[in-house]
């Protein structure tokens, strides 16, 4: 059993191949567990596929409702409001995320091959077929791309951080941060460095599909334009004698 701040993971190899995890979110972010009930379920699935189709910004509890069959005022006995429906599946991708990479860099010895491995995480190579999860990884993903920057860049900001709700984010940048370290334990900007690597694997991915002229992709698949230009751009900040991890 393995303890990630508000996370508890319980996993246990099935297969080679996959795992069996599960842990507990927040509860300042829910009414009622979700994942408590088949109806909880239903509306963390739904909603993370209503958002993906017609935005967070065109999403409500009403819509959702409609959709599963039930009342809006069942949906608010498990959410006060919407943000935090998003912020409880976000924490639940950052909390995997954090668990998934670990996983992947545990048996590597060399920072330059961690950090690598890292973007190629951030830009999509996830093991999205690994776990069982409410609701489909594959969409959460296009959605942390769209979406996330959301559930911070609000006027309640300071509020919500109070209470620790950002925690699985900042454990993970401090993961990456901790990594970029380990490589150049002279870089005297770590952290700022690993958020800057979030959230940028982000905005380029989405920029690379929906605004191509903010970025140099050009016939290049949007995820491997990024992989490319965040490794360049990583390894240059930390050697800007030759911009190479070697």
């Amino acid at each position: 059993m393995l303890l990630f701040s508000f996370f508890l993971f319980n996993f246990a190899f099935r297969s080679s191949m996959e795992i069996k995890l599960s842990f507990r979110v927040n509860p300042k972010l829910y009414l009622k567990d979700p994942e408590s009930s088949e109806l909880g379920g239903q509306i963390l699935a739904k909603s993370i596929d209503m958002i993906h189709q017609i935005g967070f910004e065109h999403f409500t509890f009403k819509k959702l409702a409609t959709e599963i069959q039930t009342t809006e005022a069942t949906v608010y006995r498990y959410f006060e409001n919407k943000h935090k429906l998003l912020l409880y599946a976000l924490n639940w991708y950052w909390g995997y995320l954090e668990f998934y990479l670990e996983y992947r860099i545990s048996p590597m010895a060399d920072p330059a091959g961690k950090i690598r491995e890292v973007i190629r995480v951030l830009t999509g190579e996830v093991g999205f077929d690994l776990v069982k999860a409410p609701f489909d990884l594959k969409v959460l993903n296009a959605i942390v791309i769209s979406e996330s920057s959301k559930v911070y860049l609000l006027k309640e900001v300071s509020e919500i951080n109070k209470v620790q709700l950002y925690k699985p984010y900042k454990d993970l940048c401090a993961m990456i941060s901790s990594i970029v370290t380990e490589y150049n334990g002279q870089y005297p900007f770590p952290k700022s460095l690993a958020s800057t690597l979030v959230e940028t694997a982000h905005t380029q991915q989405y920029f690379a599909q929906n605004l191509k002229g903010l970025t140099n992709v050009q016939d290049q698949i949007p995820e491997v334009y990024t992989r490319a230009f965040l490794e360049n751009m990583v390894f240059s900040i930390l050697n800007p004698q030759t911009g190479s991890s070697i």
